[in-house]
């Protein structure tokens, strides 16, 4: 699996599980901490941690194991280091405080393919 085929699989994971707003930002020619950022807002600290913890149950189901992962999931924020691959699980409240989308503007938007 690509790094990208990674990126997307986390934005689709999030989709599946009604996470709102999933954005997947490119940022390899920015930084040295990733290749790609994955934003994405779930309804309440319960299904923000909801989603963080599908996230890292289908990756460890695929073999694809978590650097490091930090926030609370009964907090507004859990960020989830995959190397290459960071995912960023907010409150509607802590996405808008952190703004991350307006922090990397300058990263590419990664356009999906729509579900039928």
């Amino acid at each position: 699996m690509t790094i990208k085929e990674t990126a997307l699989l986390a934005a689709d994971i999030l989709e599946d599980r009604k996470a709102q707003d999933v954005a997947v930002l490119e940022v390899i020619d920015l930084t040295v901490l990733a290749d790609y950022f994955i934003i994405a807002t779930g309804t309440s600290t319960t299904h923000v941690g909801a989603l963080a913890d599908e996230i890292e149950f289908q990756f460890k189901e695929r073999g694809i194991a978590a650097h490091h992962i930090e926030g609370h999931r009964a907090g507004g924020w859990v960020l989830m280091d995959y190397k290459d691959v960071i995912v960023h699980v907010f409150t509607k409240e802590a996405r808008e405080f952190y703004s991350l989308e307006r922090l990397w503007s300058d990263a590419d938007r990664v356009e999906r393919a729509t579900k039928e």
